[in-house]
């Protein structure tokens, strides 16, 4: 019994290791990418998979149509095939689907239609979710709620091709859109049977939130993440904010990807990767700065402003420019790979 109890716990470890998993966590953690992070490459999906494998990445994140190459059948069924081959998870994404947003491209028809050829997809390619968004910072101006309206209503109507599919929408806190008590509010009007949360760990800081408020709040509806690293600092004016490589902010990644895979067991860790050379500015000591943020109560802005009070400018050297921006962007992908792998070694 000792012998194949020993003999277990050496498979588990070597299993663990081949993953990428913590021994000690409870659920294997599943490091992803979303290939976002490595759009100016303008790979095909299958040179994405090939670069996923040789990182050791166990899921990819196609959160765009135009990272996944198409939506025609067949092709789908190549790029599962080889995700297969590789022994890759796949997830797969659409950008807006909120009628009345900026953001909504009504070319390519409306928003249900949009989502119905997407659940095709994503039952083609097995993937569990179809990540989206509603849409961004400018949908705030005169108010964020009607663009809450207009998307649950859409996510309403498909809640039974949904249901019946085994595929739920993940909604992203995305480009400064919704703050999180905004995006809870969304998921429960539309039905949490249907619709959850893509987590993204960066833009809570261009909504004046702190990432870790926004991970207590919207945990119970995660189904999916983008993470990546801020840093966050006082200004004159108010808040300065730039997203940094993993390990190179000061928001305390650590401590928010140690809460998240407590709080989210078994949803993927999924890097996307985006360094801003120059920091967002949010002057909210301008009185007209507010009329964005009418909803937001004095707690929540108060721990957004315990994080800035803790940080320091963290500047963004001036490129090279004898390296392209797509050298760069490879160069941020992989140095963040490798941070965020070494820190979970050590959970």
């Amino acid at each position: 019994m000792m012998t194949d109890r020993r003999t277990f716990l050496q498979t588990l470890g070597a299993a663990a290791v081949a993953l990428g998993t913590p021994l000690g966590a409870a659920v294997p953690v599943r490091f992803g990418v979303d290939m976002f992070s490595l759009g100016a490459q303008n790979w095909t999906p299958f040179q994405q998979l090939d670069f996923a494998a040789k990182w050791n990445v166990k899921v990819v994140h196609f959160s765009e149509i135009r990272f996944l190459g198409s939506l025609e059948p067949e092709h789908l069924r190549r790029v599962r095939a080889r995700a297969d081959e590789l022994g890759i998870e796949l997830e797969i994404g659409m950008r807006s689907i909120c009628p009345t947003s900026a953001s909504f491209d009504k070319a390519q028809g409306t928003a249900e239609e949009q989502i119905t050829r997407m659940i095709d997809a994503a039952r083609i390619v097995r993937s569990p979710i179809v990540r989206a968004f509603l849409g961004s910072a400018a949908d705030r101006a005169g108010g964020i709620e009607r663009h809450i309206e207009s998307t649950i209503a859409v996510l309403k109507t498909m809640r039974s091709r949904l249901v019946d599919a085994g595929v739920k929408v993940a909604i992203e806190n995305h480009a400064g859109d919704m703050q999180a008590r905004e995006l809870k509010a969304l998921v429960e009007g539309a039905g949490t049977d249907a619709v959850g949360v893509c987590l993204d760990s960066g833009n809570p800081v261009w909504t004046i939130e702190d990432p870790h408020l926004t991970l207590d709040t919207l945990a119970p509806y995660v189904l999916t993440s983008h993470m990546r690293d801020s840093a966050l600092w006082n200004t004159p004016e108010g808040a300065a904010v730039r997203w940094t490589r993993m390990g190179e902010g000061n928001m305390g990644i650590e401590s928010y990807i140690r809460s998240y895979i407590e709080k989210c067991p078994g949803r993927a860790v999924s890097l996307e990767i985006i360094v801003t050379p120059r920091p967002r500015m949010s002057n909210y000591r301008d009185p007209k700065f507010w009329d964005l943020y009418r909803g937001t109560p004095a707690w929540e802005f108060a721990r957004f402003l315990a994080l800035c009070d803790k940080g320091k400018p963290v500047l963004e050297p001036d490129p090279d420019p004898a390296i392209s921006p797509a050298a760069r962007q490879l160069a941020n992908v992989e140095a963040s790979i490798r941070w965020t792998q070494a820190f979970l070694a050590t959970l």
